[in-house]
């Protein structure tokens, strides 16, 4: 059981090794000097306003929830779409269910001003 897994670390191995040889080579070869631009906190090319620690608004976490339960939408989707000839009658009513949930939970979420950026 244990060759069947060699090829995955030889693998890690490798990808490991050129990644500490690229990094020891950036510190090697750089110049390494530190000015205060570079130093400095990036902010869209300006200072920042105010204080960075504020509260966010609960509409952003709303809003990035939201994002991510549509991402995976589209990434059950895809396998879904790929082998529905083999899943069959089942498979379909199955991601029916599915969409229909998120969409309910859409329409909810749209209802409730979730989406409102006033």
């Amino acid at each position: 059981m244990l060759q069947e897994y060699l090829s995955i670390l030889i693998f890690l191995g490798i990808a490991t090794a050129i990644g500490l040889v690229l990094l020891g080579l950036g510190f090697l070869f750089g110049r390494g000097e530190k000015h205060a631009e570079k130093l400095s906190a990036y902010e869209c090319g300006f200072e920042a306003f105010e204080d960075t620690r504020t509260r966010f608004d609960v509409r952003y976490y709303l809003v990035a929830i939201l994002f991510i339960i549509f991402d995976l939408e589209i990434a059950f989707l895809f396998p879904w779409a790929v082998s529905l000839d083999k899943l069959g009658l089942a498979g379909l009513l199955a991601m029916a269910v599915f969409l229909g949930v998120l969409v309910v939970g859409f329409i909810y979420d749209w209802k409730k001003g979730a989406l409102e950026w006033d």
